[in-house]
């Protein structure tokens, strides 16, 4: 079970009434993170004490989210400089951890942060600045994770004041909580703080194939922090919106190009598409280590992972005696094709939510709140 640490700040998150985060150090120059491969079936915890386990994790998909992968590659460069601090060795392990997946921006963004920190520094004292650069950066992260929550909340209330106390039913596609993050969550932390706040909310939550993160992730921390919510099939979003059963969506991202087109899981885009439809507000919540401030044209320029098509083609559950197995879903023989991400237009975002404040999907609301990103 995953320990409780004194010291965490804006720690709220549960496991069977535990407090909990998704990823701790150790003690001993390691971390250990709940690998969420496992979820919802069981908790269990792994030991990342190499840059091999640090690799493997993220693109294995034991971390997953946004921010929560930045902050793993944080740790595991820490990791590997313990074991290599020369310039070679920092290079060496800056890449490959670059390389371990290549749509989430947040990934890019840790480890140039890190290595900036470390690079003026002798070998010697490389591993413990990178560490504790890593445990701020995870710091940071929930602090702009619980501020997304906040000014997320505010939108959810108004909704709730305008339906005269009625239930508030948001739709949500992947999962961007606590489980993608180090602690609250992007698009659900305004859940969250919103619920703190006594706001009676319901949650559609899209299953998320290929690899189920709603149904599996979103749902389980759902249940555990109390919150009503129903799955359903990634293809019903649209007949509940045109039925009036969906209020607003709120989505994560794990890429914002500084013109405000969001990256998100496959099928997000479909989800912006039936909102605009159906006039429904659909809002995209990241904190700005999710905007790439070097692209502008999302659907041309962000990279979109593509995945093994095993992930397509078979499904993982629980048997009937309790055991994980996978079974194949597929017609033998047939070819499959996994994209991982979509693109949405900034056109179809009705605002971001970032840990500066709500702005409208645009270069120049982005840059309202960010202006130190301004060109000179």
């Amino acid at each position: 079970m995953v320990p409780f640490v004194e010291g965490w700040e804006g720690q709220e998150m549960l496991i069977n009434g535990v407090q909990s985060r998704t990823i701790w150090p150790t003690g001993d120059g390691a971390v250990e993170i709940i690998d969420q491969t496992r979820l919802p079936h069981s908790v269990e915890t792994v030991r990342l004490e190499s840059l091999d386990d640090a690799v493997s994790a993220i693109s294995d998909m034991l971390v997953r989210g946004a921010p929560l992968i930045g902050v793993t590659a944080a740790w595991g460069l820490a990791i590997a400089l313990r074991n290599d601090a020369s310039d070679v060795g920092l290079e060496e392990a800056a890449a490959r951890l670059r390389a371990s997946r290549p749509t989430a921006v947040n990934l890019a963004w840790a480890i140039e942060r890190v290595s900036r920190v470390v690079s003026p520094l002798g070998p010697g004292d490389r591993a413990d600045a990178a560490c504790q650069e890593a445990a701020a950066m995870a710091e940071e992260d929930v602090a702009a994770c619980r501020a997304i929550g906040e000014y997320g909340a505010d939108i959810i209330q108004a909704i709730h004041r305008q339906k005269a106390g009625e239930t508030v039913n948001i739709l949500t596609h992947c999962n961007a909580g606590w489980l993608a993050t180090v602690d609250w969550g992007t698009a659900l932390a305004p859940i969250y703080v919103a619920r703190e706040r006594g706001v009676d909310l319901h949650i559609w939550v899209d299953e998320t194939r290929p690899r189920n993160q709603g149904a599996a992730l979103t749902a389980f921390e759902l249940g555990q922090q109390g919150v009503a919510h129903t799955i359903i099939v990634d293809n019903a979003g649209g007949h509940l919106m045109q039925h009036g059963m969906v209020d607003l969506c709120i989505v994560g991202a794990d890429r914002i190009t500084r013109t405000g087109d969001a990256a998100n899981k496959i099928g997000t885009y479909l989800k912006a598409l039936a909102a605009r439809d159906n006039a429904l507000p659909f809002h995209v919540a990241a904190p700005s280590s999710t905007v790439d401030w070097n692209l502008s044209d999302g659907v041309r320029e962000i990279p979109i992972e593509q995945r093994h098509s095993r992930e397509v083609t078979h499904i993982v559950g629980t048997a009937a005696g309790g055991e994980l197995t996978e079974v194949r879903i597929s017609a033998p023989g047939s070819a499959a094709a996994n994209f991982a991400f979509d693109v949405t237009p900034a056109r179809l975002i009705s605002g971001l939510i970032t840990e500066r404040g709500l702005c409208d999907a645009s270069e120049g609301g982005i840059l309202g709140l960010f202006p130190e990103r301004s060109q000179p």
